[in-house]
C-alpha cells in the first residue's frame, strides 16, 4: 500500500477495497448520465461449469440454499442453452450477442479482442450509456492462448473496475486433504478439501470484492459482472463444504444396456476415462458438489448485500452458468459436447415488478438472448445487430408465441469439422458435418433426458427429422 493510499485510508476510514475504488476515480465515479438515473442497475452472476443439478431444478443431490432462494424470487428458465459448450466461446457469444459462427470463436485459445477489437460488448454498451461498470473474476474468459500467454480479458472499454482473484490464494488455501483421480494423466480431475475457509479461495475474495463494489457504487446506475470460478476444475473448496457429502453415498450414472451406439463424434477423444475406478468417480462427483455448495455460499453474500442496501427494487439480477457439464454420463467428465448435459445450463432472472417473478418457464431460450433482454429493459439502443431475442415477453408473463421455441448449439470435432444441434421443447437433433456426413442423432424429451436412444434412423421419426433439419438450417444459414 502506498503512502498516498494510507493517507486516504486514514482520512476516510476506508477498507482496502474501498481505497482501491477511491483511488480509481475514473473507475466508479461520476460517469452516470442524467438520463440513466431511472434505469435499473444490473448484476450479472456467471458461475463456471454449473449444471442444473440444483434443488430449484428438481434435483436434491446438492445443497444450494442461496441459489434456490433466488430461483424462487425470480423467473427460472428450465430450458436455457449455451451456443458453444466451452468457456471462451460461450462467453464471447452471450457477451456480444453474436453466434459462434458470426464471431469465428470456437475455443479458449482465441481471445475476443484479438479477433473483434471494435465489437461493443454487453458491459461496454452499459458503460457507453453512462453506467458504472465493474468486472470481477471470470466474466470474460481467462486462460492461456496457443502460445501459453495469458488471455486475461483486460478490456478497458467494457469495465472501469476489474478485479482478478486467481493467483491470490495464500499458502493455507492450497493445503488440505486431496487426491488426483486415476493415474494423474487427466490433469483437471483432482480435488482438494482446503484449509483456510472462504477467504483463502479466489471465489471468497470475489464475493468480498463484489460487496465492496456494491457499497461504493450503488447510488448511481451500475453494471456489475461477477464471474465465480467454481465448480470449474480443479475441484477445490474449503473443507467444510465437503462435509455434507459422503463419498459412499454419491450416486454414479449408469448407461442403459440397450442404449444406442455412441456416435463416434459425440465425445472428444483426448482422454480415456476408463482408467477411473468407482472410487475416483465418486470422489470427483463429491468434490464437484462441494464446489457448487461453496459457490452458492458466495452467491449468498452478494444477494445479502443487495438486501442490506435495499437494491432489489431497482436492480436486475441474472444468475447463470456458461454451459453444461458431464459427471460421468456417456462416460465423459467435462463439457465440450452438444448432448443435453453439455448444452443446458441454469438461468434465473430477477426484474423488479416483473409479472412472472416467482415462477418458472419452459420456453426454449438461448444465452444469446441475455444481451437484447438487458438493453430492452434498460432502454439502450443495440450497438450492432443482435442475434438473440429479448426475453421480456416471458419475464412479464406474456405468451412467448413462436419467439422462444428453439435453441442452437455447436461444437467442433476433428474428422468432421463441426457438430450442429437444435433443441425444441420435445426433441434435440444433432447433425455432424455440414451435410450430415458424420451422422445424425435425434433424441426425444422428456422420455430420454440423458439422450441414450437415437431415433434418427427410425421410420416413425422420418418426418420429424426432416422438419428439424429445416429448423437447423434456419439457425445455421451456412448449412446446405
Amino acid at each position: 500500500m502506498t503512502i498516498a493510499t494510507r493517507r486516504i485510508e486514514a482520512a476516510v476510514g476506508a477498507t482496502p477495497c474501498r481505497v482501491r475504488l477511491a483511488l480509481g476515480a475514473l473507475l466508479l465515479v461520476g460517469l452516470a448520465a442524467a438520463d440513466a438515473v431511472s434505469r435499473p442497475n444490473v448484476v450479472l452472476i456467471v458461475i463456471d461449469d454449473l449444471r442444473p443439478e440444483l434443488h430449484s431444478y428438481g434435483v436434491d443431490a446438492v445443497q444450494t440454499p442461496n441459489i434456490d432462494a433466488f430461483a424462487e424470487r425470480g423467473v427460472r428458465f428450465n430450458n436455457a442453452y449455451c451456443q458453444y459448450p466451452v468457456c471462451n466461446a460461450s462467453r464471447s457469444s452471450f457477451l456480444t450477442g453474436k453466434r459462434p459462427d458470426e464471431l469465428g470463436i470456437y475455443s479458449n485459445e482465441k481471445p475476443l479482442r484479438r479477433v473483434h477489437p471494435d465489437l461493443v460488448t454487453l458491459p461496454q454498451a452499459f458503460r457507453q450509456a453512462g453506467y458504472r461498470t465493474a468486472g470481477l473474476g471470470k466474466v470474460f474468459h481467462q486462460g492461456l492462448d496457443e502460445r501459453g500467454e495469458s488471455t486475461l480479458f483486460r478490456d478497458d472499454l467494457s469495465f472501469e473496475h476489474r478485479y482478478r482473484a486467481l493467483g491470490r490464494s495464500p499458502a493455507v488455501g492450497k493445503q488440505g486433504e486431496g487426491r488426483r483421480a486415476g493415474d494423474g494423466s487427466i490433469p483437471w480431475c483432482r480435488w482438494l478439501a482446503a484449509d483456510g475457509g472462504d477467504a483463502a479461495q479466489p471465489d471468497g475474495m470475489l464475493a468480498a470484492e463484489a460487496v465492496c463494489v456494491l457499497e461504493a457504487a450503488h447510488k448511481e446506475p451500475f453494471f456489475l459482472g461477477v464471474g465465480f470460478h467454481k465448480p470449474h476444475d480443479p475441484f477445490i473448496a474449503p473443507r467444510e463444504y465437503f462435509q455434507p457429502y459422503q463419498t459412499a453415498n454419491v450416486a454414479l450414472p449408469r448407461a442403459p444396456d440397450d442404449r444406442s451406439p455412441l456416435s463416434r463424434h459425440a465425445l472428444p477423444r483426448s482422454y480415456d476415462f476408463s482408467i477411473f475406478t468407482d472410487r475416483d468417480r465418486r470422489e470427483i462427483k463429491r468434490a464437484y458438489h462441494a464446489c457448487v455448495s461453496f459457490v452458492d455460499a458466495q452467491v449468498g453474500k452478494v444477494l445479502d448485500c443487495l438486501d442490506r442496501l435495499q437494491l432489489w427494487d431497482d436492480t436486475i439480477v441474472i444468475l447463470m452458468g456458461d454451459h453444461g457439464y458431464h459427471l460421468g454420463e456417456h462416460g465423459w467428465w467435462n463439457k465440450v459436447t452438444i448432448f443435453e448435459l453439455g448444452a443446458r445450463t441454469p438461468l434465473m432472472v430477477w426484474v423488479p415488478g416483473a409479472a412472472a417473478a416467482g415462477s418458472d418457464s419452459d420456453a426454449v431460450v438461448e444465452l444469446l438472448d441475455l444481451y437484447p433482454t438487458l438493453i430492452d429493459y434498460c432502454d439502450l439502443s443495440p450497438p450492432h445487430r443482435l442475434s438473440g431475442k429479448s426475453l421480456r415477453d416471458v419475464i412479464e408473463g406474456r405468451d412467448a408465441g413462436d419467439r422462444h421455441t428453439a435453441a442452437y448449439t455447436q461444437v467442433t470435432r476433428g474428422g468432421v469439422g463441426m457438430g450442429y444441434s437444435v433443441r425444441t421443447d420435445r426433441f434435440r437433433l444433432i447433425r455432424w458435418g455440414r451435410e450430415g456426413e458424420g451422422g445424425v442423432e435425434l433424441y426425444e424429451h422428456p422420455e430420454d433426458p440423458d439422450e441414450y436412444y437415437n431415433l434418427a434412423e427410425s421410420p416413425a421419426y422420418a418426418d420429424r427429422v426432416e422438419q428439424l433439419t429445416e429448423l437447423l438450417r434456419a439457425g445455421f444459414p451456412s448449412l446446405p
